[in-house]
């Protein structure tokens, strides 16, 4: 058995693998195996997919660390027996009778879905919308993670995926407080009914680049509990 489980993040919508950036770095220093999936969001079964092959890349047992959207993948691809445990970072985290878009719409809107065009099939992040998903960042990296964007198909948050990992594995939950893009109160809910370890921190949508330290012993936490 390797001396430190190893660790997969899955990213969520309007950003990409590098959105871990932050939080990679250091945890490769520490000594951990580390990837981060990059998914099309072109279908959920196909994103799910590309997590469950980005856990073959690490040695078990593996982490999975889900942002956002990342959420609803980690709780699905998180039925592979490799995975051992789950962080969610301001993540859906949909229940097995639920979709993505079910589960937000039982809150309330959030500001982020005024600044949104749908435009070539792809559901975008307007420019003016960039400080409901990351305004606790320096104006530069705002405009790094708008630059670096993915975009999702129109219909991704109806589609649904088999299992619901956080029924039977541990699970470890950010709660971004001032989250502009995922209700908090959708976040405190889906912490509670998982049964989650939870931290909140007073954050935009974005924790692991406005508070990557606190993520990181987050994460550190739940890794040494494996």
């Amino acid at each position: 058995m390797p001396a430190k489980p190893g660790i997969v993040f899955a990213h969520g919508l309007w950003a990409d693998g590098s959105c871990f950036s932050k939080l990679i770095t250091p945890l490769l220093q520490e000594g951990y195996e580390v990837a981060a999936s990059q998914h099309g969001l072109d279908s959920l079964g196909g994103d799910v997919a590309a997590v469950v092959r980005t856990l073959g890349r690490v040695t078990g047992p593996v982490l999975l660390v889900g942002h956002s959207y990342g959420g609803t993948l980690i709780t699905a691809a998180g039925t592979d027996d490799r995975v051992a445990g789950l962080v969610y970072i301001a993540a859906l985290a949909p229940d097995e009778t639920e979709t993505s878009q079910e589960q937000q719409s039982k809150f309330a809107r959030t500001d982020v879905f005024e600044h949104i065009e749908v435009t070539d099939g792809r559901i975008w992040l307007r420019p003016d919308g960039i400080g409901c998903f990351a305004g606790d960042l320096p104006e530069a990296e705002q405009k790094l993670v708008y630059a670096t964007q993915m975009v999702p198909v129109p219909d991704l948050f109806d589609q649904k995926a088999d299992g619901t990992a956080w029924r039977s594995k541990p699970s470890w939950y950010i709660v971004a407080n001032d989250d502009r893009t995922v209700n908090p109160e959708l976040q405190r809910a889906a912490a509670q009914r998982m049964g989650a370890k939870t931290f909140d921190i007073d954050s935009s949508h974005v924790p692991m680049l406005s508070h990557p330290e606190f993520v990181l012993d987050v994460i550190r936490s739940a890794a040494d509990s494996l």
